[in-house]
């Protein structure tokens, strides 16, 4: 075998090919986990929302959109009165009929932003129970409550969205008079206020959903309450159901993640087995000297893959330095709330076999292209 240290100095024989494959091998790297961040990210947040006991109620055809949702105002305590088994906290049933709403709001500073609004009672914090007050109090007329992940879904500056500043909502001003937290949910993107507000705004006369907690009852009894009553036209489904389809609304927009990482990270390719084209080929007779001298075509190409391989973890490690450093901890915004990059341990392995099959699968055709010709054709360099 060729020592290491031979791979090692022909690595550094030329600083700026080298940078190359180093740079390109990085973007490469960076890409990939960068997409499968994105995904990984979004799916978190949507599955995190969801509670397995937690029931929404819909509208009949409203399956795909709480937005579309019409639900009878009466159908609140129909349902409280009608399912045995729902949670209860002291003389109160976790049953929270809600408005879900995305308008536009007007900043104090006279800024306009499409926001999530959700009208709900107090109710609301014993079924969303991920949800805490962590400053002021709950809204009562004339007042919002804002999550905590609202001003980067709105890309303004949070001081905007401070306790005691109003916004602007359907000619009406509201004072925020608390913040929430939902960890690691799309509520956190969401702005919450008084029910009976939403609906004079809106000129609504109904709900969106109804969403209750179980406790001794279960799904199928809140179903077969549903299918019963067909004058309340309703349907039923599992919270955790309704954020996987929603899910999988948006999963085109990690597909597109993907696709243009992948196409990017192509060229990078490309370029680096150029590269690597044009150093194997620059020594052509060294290789050629080195088989006359008695070192087989294998070993050459292992001396060949650690010399990509040194100057493709040298890229992949530099990209995954920069994820964790930069790009961990990233919100992204979309339609439904936000979402955080978590430069977690599975992206770093991912990152890591990336780096490893570049280094593996780029070198293949260049050594094969350098170490394919006879002996004395590659001597006399007329290959």
């Amino acid at each position: 075998m060729l020592p290491l240290d031979y791979a090692a100095r022909n690595c550094l024989r030329s600083p700026s090919r080298l940078l190359q494959l180093i740079i390109g091998s990085a973007l490469v790297v960076l890409l990939v986990c960068f997409a499968s961040a994105f995904g990984r990210g979004m799916d978190k947040s949507m599955q995190s929302s969801g509670d397995e006991r937690n029931i929404i109620i819909l509208g009949s055809g409203s399956e795909e959109s709480v937005e579309r949702s019409e639900v009878a105002m009466s159908s609140e305590g129909i349902i409280e009165a009608s399912i045995q088994g729902i949670a209860k906290d002291l003389d109160s049933y976790a049953v929270s009929g809600e408005i879900y709403y995305n308008g536009l709001i007007k900043i104090n500073n006279g800024i306009e932003a499409q926001a999530i609004l959700r009208g709900v009672t107090e109710r609301a914090l014993q079924v969303h129970q991920q949800v805490r007050l962590t400053n002021g109090h709950w809204p009562g007329p004339g007042e919002i409550i804002v999550g905590a992940r609202v001003h980067q879904r709105l890309a303004i500056d949070p001081d905007s969205l401070t306790i005691g500043k109003y916004i602007e909502f359907e000619q009406d001003r509201y004072r925020i008079s608390g913040t929430f937290v939902a960890p690691n949910t799309v509520l956190e993107a969401e702005i919450w206020m008084d029910r009976q507000d939403i609906m004079t705004g809106t000129q609504r006369e109904s709900l969106s959903c109804v969403v209750l907690r179980l406790d001794q009852a279960s799904f199928s009894d809140v179903e077969y309450f549903t299918k019963t009553r067909l004058d309340l036209e309703l349907i039923t489904l599992k919270e955790s159901e309704y954020y996987e389809q929603l899910s999988s609304f948006y999963q085109p927009i990690s597909f597109m993640a993907w696709a243009t990482a992948l196409l990017i990270a192509a060229g990078a390719v490309l370029g680096g087995i150029n590269t690597l084209y044009a150093a194997f080929a620059a020594r052509q007779r060294e290789l050629a000297t080195l088989q006359a001298i008695g070192y087989s075509r294998l070993v050459i190409f292992i001396s060949l893959l650690q010399e990509s391989l040194m100057a493709v973890l040298m890229g992949t490690m530099l990209a995954l330095t920069i994820g964790l450093f930069l790009i961990h901890g990233w919100s992204i915004s979309f339609a439904s709330g936000v979402f955080t990059l978590d430069w977690d341990a599975h992206i770093l392995l991912l990152g890591l076999l990336a780096g490893l099959s570049l280094g593996i699968v780029g070198t293949f055709a260049p050594a094969w292209r350098c170490l394919a010709p006879n002996l004395t054709a590659s001597l006399r360099g007329l290959a």
